[in-house]
């Protein structure tokens, strides 16, 4: 049997901010990916990465987008789906390198905090990608506005993306584009905040304390 020995690609991703630190003052990076499909662990690979910057609870125009070449076909309803096809990707970036660029602009943004809507399965698509690299992932603090949604409305069935967005009076972007369902999410992200700061929830410690309930709650049922 062959053991390998993970690497940890050289990017400052995990900086740890006081959990006293008001979430007005967080610079949160909000990512999405697109894939072939949902069996990233096997067959399916990444095909898209977007993300965008959220400071001072404002949108802001600092962006990422890159396509990435899964070597492999594109299934037609994937295409149809986001509209990604193969000429879009046959000389785009390797996962590796796709994934280093985004790495290189979070630590430029010196990012402290990563989001997405159902952000496990975002994380898992990157680590992975990186294992197929003999690479390792360490990410950083991350918060999946899923589990905001569940802790503010416990009694909602999971909902599409677009559907929590007008619940909540977000701004709506291209869906089902990297970095349109990303730029929704942030979006959403800020709304999110700006209800949980009326009901007192101001710092980085109160949210990842009602995240982590939330998380110990669907545990439990």
């Amino acid at each position: 049997m062959m053991f390998w020995k993970k690497r940890v690609l050289p990017y400052q991703l995990n900086t740890h901010p006081p959990l006293n630190t008001p979430l007005r003052e967080i610079s949160f990076t909000v990512f999405d990916t697109e894939t072939t499909g949902f069996a990233v662990g096997r067959k399916d690979r990444l095909i898209e990465i977007g993300a965008v910057q959220v400071e001072a609870l404002t949108l802001t125009d600092k962006t990422f987008r890159t396509y990435v070449n899964p070597e492999r076909n594109i299934p037609r309803e994937i295409t149809e789906l986001t509209g990604i096809q193969a000429e879009d990707v046959e000389r785009a970036p390797t996962a590796l390198e796709a994934i280093e660029n985004f790495f290189q602009f979070v630590e430029k943004q010196k990012s402290t905090v990563w989001a997405g809507h159902y952000v496990a399965f975002d994380l898992l698509v990157l680590k992975k990608e990186l294992q197929r690299y003999k690479y390792a992932f360490d990410a950083p603090s991350q918060i999946d506005t899923l589990d905001m949604i569940g802790y503010l409305n416990p009694t909602w069935d999971m909902k599409d993306l677009s559907y929590y967005a007008r619940e909540f009076g977000a701004n709506m972007f291209e869906r089902h584009s990297a970095l349109g369902d990303a730029r929704t999410t942030a979006s959403l992200l800020i709304e999110l905040i700006h209800i949980l700061e009326h009901r007192g929830k101001r710092t980085l410690g109160d949210l990842l304390d009602i995240l982590r309930k939330e998380n110990g709650t669907k545990t439990m049922m």
